[in-house]
């Protein structure tokens, strides 16, 4: 029999019974996602001031250097999610899903503050960056736990012929903090001097940020655990099960979500450094990349959701990143030979478009192919590793191979090495769309 048989199948017979939700539709979705959103948020700032950051706590005489440090220091959060993701996965398996959601937005925003108050190099030397990697690290750890623990309670907790939908709502709310991110990054370097933002602007969009967390915790509190190993399997090590009896769903979920991990990290995040340190275009192009991959990802991730609710979650990122691994080399082609703002933005929205519709599906695959038992730490798990390695350090990467290869294009072979992964995943996954999960 297949390893893949039972991925949605029953709970042990001892399962503990699952409560009905107090909470349906837009506000589910808002409560399950707000985490997501602040987790993405945050990453995005830093990237879009990975270079203002650089300057202020990393001083080097090469501002490549510089920038590499500084993008060192946004990969190190990543280090990590793994253990985020085994700790509060498991946690979430055996305690319940929401208790995990509300540690890790309160984790989130403590992480975020941390490094929206932290003091620069020049103010307390060394100190200034260690608190900003502490920072980093919190949320990292966080984050681990974050996504697997809501993206399956929003899976369990949505209509059955809506899995799809629902759960694409986890990458639209990730366009939304790219879209507030960037209008807010856009807002200050255009309203401040460069003398400010290095002063305290930059400082604004991270202490902002966990205003929102107010919102997510009343939201979070009207929701019912959908899954919480009291009864049964309460002295069951999910860790060890997971990797005792689904060792090959990790493997091949962490080939899965590569491709649309790579695919964000460059085309949503790293765009808009690229356009500035290689186009040699001004800031405010990089940050209408940013706002063109927030908006496409937002309005195409619940569409490509929906569609893999009517024919399959494998055919709609099959063909996403099929595309995406053809069009990505001649895309960077394009514009290096026209660095003009619309072949920019023409480019970023169709790969982004292209990367939302296929990571939409990948994310709710990687709950469906894990029992309920072990589903939060197995998700968790799988999408922690494959984002630390490959999406925390894919703009240090492709910074370091421009470099290393002296040519401008080394980003698409990053992007199309990954993409690749994820269609031989897909290949060997099986469609789980129509099964109903428990």
């Amino acid at each position: 029999m297949s390893q893949f048989s039972s991925a949605a199948g029953a709970a042990p017979s001892a399962a503990p019974k699952i409560h009905a939700q107090k909470i349906s539709g837009p506000k589910l979705i808002a409560a399950c996602t707000i985490g997501n959103a602040l987790e993405f948020f945050d990453f995005v700032v830093y990237s879009f001031f990975a270079a203002t950051i650089g300057k202020l706590f990393f001083p080097a005489a090469d501002p490549t250097a510089q920038l590499l440090l500084s993008f060192a220091t946004y990969g190190v959060g990543f280090f990590l999610r793994p253990l985020g993701g085994v700790v509060l996965g498991a946690y979430a398996d055996r305690r319940g899903r929401k208790r995990a959601t509300v540690l890790t937005l309160m984790m989130m925003a403590f992480g975020t503050l941390l490094i929206g108050l932290a003091p620069t190099y020049a103010q307390i030397g060394v100190f200034g960056p260690m608190l900003v990697i502490i920072g980093r690290l919190i949320q990292g750890f966080s984050a681990g736990g974050e996504v697997g623990a809501s993206t399956t309670l929003l899976s369990e907790s949505a209509p059955k012929d809506q899995r799809g939908f629902y759960g694409s709502w986890q990458l639209a709310s990730q366009g939304l903090a790219v879209l507030a991110a960037a209008g807010i990054a856009f807002a200050i370097t255009g309203l401040l001097s460069k003398e400010d933002v290095e002063s305290w602007g930059w400082r604004i969009p991270f202490i902002s940020g966990i205003l929102i967390v107010p919102v997510g915790l009343w939201l979070r509190s009207a929701l019912e655990e959908t899954h919480a190993n009291e009864a049964g399997t309460a002295q069951v090590s999910s860790l060890r099960e997971v990797f005792r009896g689904h060792w090959r769903r990790l493997l091949l979920g962490v080939m899965l979500i590569i491709g649309g991990t790579a695919a964000n990290a460059i085309i949503v995040l790293y765009m808009a450094t690229y356009a500035v340190r290689q186009l040699g275009m001004p800031p405010t192009s990089g940050l209408m990349a940013g706002l063109t991959a927030g908006f496409v990802t937002l309005v195409v991730a619940p569409l490509s959701g929906a569609l893999s609710d009517r024919i399959g979650r494998r055919p709609v990122a099959g063909v996403s990143y099929l595309l995406i691994a053809l069009l990505i080399y001649p895309a960077f082609l394009l514009i290096n030979a026209s660095p003009t703002l619309h072949t920019l933005l023409s480019v970023v929205a169709v790969l982004a478009a292209l990367n939302a519709a296929g990571g939409a599906p990948s994310i709710l695959t990687l709950t469906e192919i894990f029992p309920t038992e072990v589903r939060a730490t197995g998700m968790s798990l799988v999408y922690a590793v494959g984002v630390a390695i490959f999406g925390g350090f894919g703009q240090f990467i492709v910074t370091w191979l421009i470099q290393a290869l002296a040519t401008p294009i080394a980003p698409a072979y990053y992007v199309m090495a990954c993409c690749i992964s994820s269609l031989i995943a897909l290949s060997l996954l099986p469609e789980m769309a129509r099964k109903h999960l428990t």
